[in-house]
């Protein structure tokens, strides 16, 4: 018997279940115990559609297999071998438990004897992603005893799962060594055994039998049907949250169609007459305005603002406002705890559920159309209080978000990835950003892995993209820049470099323990990065030079003089965007008095 052509041929047949339910793309960090899945997935690779990515460093690939997950809709796999490398999967296996990207951990392991006996690169890999995986198969090690058969069953059983339910699955493989076939016939000595399971696997289960989904056409309780029913007399406000662009433009159309204000999350890629929300609910004045609304229908959920899931927990809270959220995500959505009407489905499906259900409810024209079109008002106000940030000589972080659409349009037709932390908070509260696909983590929100998540979106799209982040986000993925140095459409990454964690300006932190407990200055810039790693690089002074920038850079990728990335990185004084922010709301606040 050949243990290493055992494992090849349970490795085969493990990546080959997964390719039949979908699995398109594969990322794999080096490793020794991990390599009967490489080879296997290499293989696979050769003969079938499947793509293969590679990186140094487990954190990135995790994140590199979230975007493409992320952008495609389809699970991905990522091979890693075992001990730490594991563990480096936690960060991107806890935004997936929120925000529901398909990514299929498969962890190599030492066999179970080698387990808590002092065995190097050997930890307790069972259980090590907890609830953060909704699936988790312990793979035995392999052998002729095991019925390989049944493996694949409980392998088919958590994909079909995670095509309902979204979020990770967690196989883990111990392979005993030796690792390394000496020649393809120790292999090929179990291709009947592999067939018998193969076709075992098939007849025990009837996949497509195991789970259904529903689409939702018509409403499903008598509290929906009580709000139709008031619809044309009710004060209705739209929130648009996290959903494609597609599903946006269809939701903002519908509250254009019944007269309803609109407000639109940066994440949905569009925007609207009652842009910056975020800014004007801070007067007491409009925030009393909008506080008439008697019906929110939010669609999508992780809103960038604090301030509007506040005012959305006030007027529910105080003024017992119906609260109806649609989300295609089965989890809970509600972190206030309010009286909540919810519908798990698509967007779209919900929104031609409502058209359905409004339409015959609507005996005559509805009473409150256009009813909040006075809060337009707020949008022009914080308009001309931002024009001197907009057109200064020097560029800030407050007039790189204002002039946002100038750039992508330099772009093209660009996708966009925004960071964590202070930048989408000011794209949140400053831009415009007119039908564009915006990609983010906003699941559990960290700075960890946003190169990687949009190098990884950007080899889905295959088109041109733009990635907004801080420098502390740059430091903390700063080994992901080497995914940049060869790309197939140009990636402009823009770093807004503050000299740490300006976001805490914006906060009501301690004074005296700013700078060392939350900024955490660094005195870094990254022009050497970008040499490092092969990256182009420019430090603009001026918005002009930025635009000026990027046009010269796409035009040169386009034409092949360069294949790599270009790092822009903005120079800021702390404290800066906070002081902009703080005018401008001032203004805001005097205006309505």
């Amino acid at each position: 018997m050949s243990q290493a052509g055992l494992n090849r041929i349970w490795a085969q047949a493990l990546l080959e279940a997964l390719y039949s339910q979908g699995v398109k793309h594969v990322c794999i960090a080096p490793g020794s115990r991990s390599t009967p899945l490489s080879l296997e997935a290499l293989e696979l690779a050769d003969r079938t559609d499947l793509t293969i990515h590679t990186h140094f460093d487990e954190r990135g690939l995790g994140y590199l297999a979230l975007g493409l997950a992320k952008a495609s809709g389809t699970p991905v796999a990522v091979i890693v071998t075992s001990g730490t490398a594991v563990a480096n999967l936690l960060p991107c296996t806890a935004e997936t438990g929120l925000t529901g990207e398909k990514l299929i951990l498969l962890t190599a392991d030492r066999p179970q004897e080698l387990i808590d006996v002092g065995a190097n690169q050997a930890i307790q890999q069972k259980g090590i992603f907890s609830s953060h995986v909704i699936k988790s198969v312990m793979l035995p090690s392999p052998s002729i005893q095991q019925d390989l058969g049944q493996v694949l069953v409980s392998v088919q059983h958590a994909m079909v799962y995670q095509k309902v339910r979204g979020g990770s699955v967690h196989i883990n493989c111990p392979y005993p060594e030796p690792l390394y076939i000496q020649s393809i016939q120790e292999k090929e000595h179990y291709v009947s055994y592999f067939e018998n399971a193969k076709h075992a696997s098939l007849v025990e289960m009837p996949l497509d039998e195991l789970y259904t989904s529903y689409n939702v056409s018509e409403l499903t309780n008598h509290f929906q049907q009580h709000i139709i029913n008031y619809i044309y007399d009710l004060k209705v406000v739209v929130v648009i949250g996290k959903i494609p662009l597609e599903e946006a433009l269809k939701a903002k159309a519908f509250a254009e169609k019944y007269g309803w204000p609109v407000l639109c999350d940066p994440q949905s890629g569009i925007s609207s007459d009652w842009a910056h929300f975020d800014l004007w609910l801070q007067s007491p004045h409009y925030m009393s305005m909008l506080s008439e609304a008697e019906c929110i229908f939010q669609f999508g959920a992780r809103l960038v603002s604090k301030r509007i899931g506040q005012w959305i927990k006030h007027v529910v809270s105080q003024y017992h406002s119906h609260y109806w959220l649609f989300d295609p995500t089965p989890s809970v959505l509600n972190p206030d705890h309010l009286s909540q009407l919810r519908t798990v489905a698509s967007v779209s499906n919900s929104i031609d559920m409502l058209n359905n259900a409004i339409s015959p409810a609507l005996n005559s024209a509805v009473s409150q159309s256009g009813w909040a079109d006075k809060l337009k008002e707020a949008r022009q106000v914080i308009q001309f209080a931002a024009q001197p940030h907009k057109n200064s000589e020097y560029l800030t972080e407050c007039q790189l978000v204002l002039c946002l659409d100038d750039l992508l349009r330099a772009m093209g037709k660009a996708k966009m990835f925004i960071g964590n932390s202070l930048i989408v908070r000011l794209v949140d509260m400053l831009s415009t950003i007119d039908r564009r696909e915006v990609y983010t983590n906003r699941g559990a929100s960290g700075i960890d892995g946003l190169i990687a998540t949009a190098v990884g979106i950007q080899r889905h799209q295959r088109q041109t993209m733009l990635t907004l982040m801080g420098d502390t986000s740059l430091l903390y993925d700063l080994n992901s820049l080497a995914l940049l140095r060869q790309i197939e459409q140009p990636h402009i990454v823009i770093v807004t470099n503050n000299n740490g964690g300006a976001i805490f300006d914006l906060l009501p932190v301690p004074a005296e323990q700013k700078q060392i407990l939350y900024q955490m200055p660094h005195g870094l810039t990254f022009e050497f990065s970008a040499k490092q790693f092969g990256l182009g690089y420019c430090q603009p002074i001026t918005m002009a030079q930025c635009i000026e920038s990027i046009a010269s850079y796409i035009k040169q990728h386009q034409q092949g003089m360069v294949n790599s990335a270009l790092l822009i990185e903005v120079l800021t004084l702390p404290e800066q965007a906070s002081q902009h922010i703080k005018t401008i709301v001032q203004a805001v606040k005097s205006h309505a008095l």
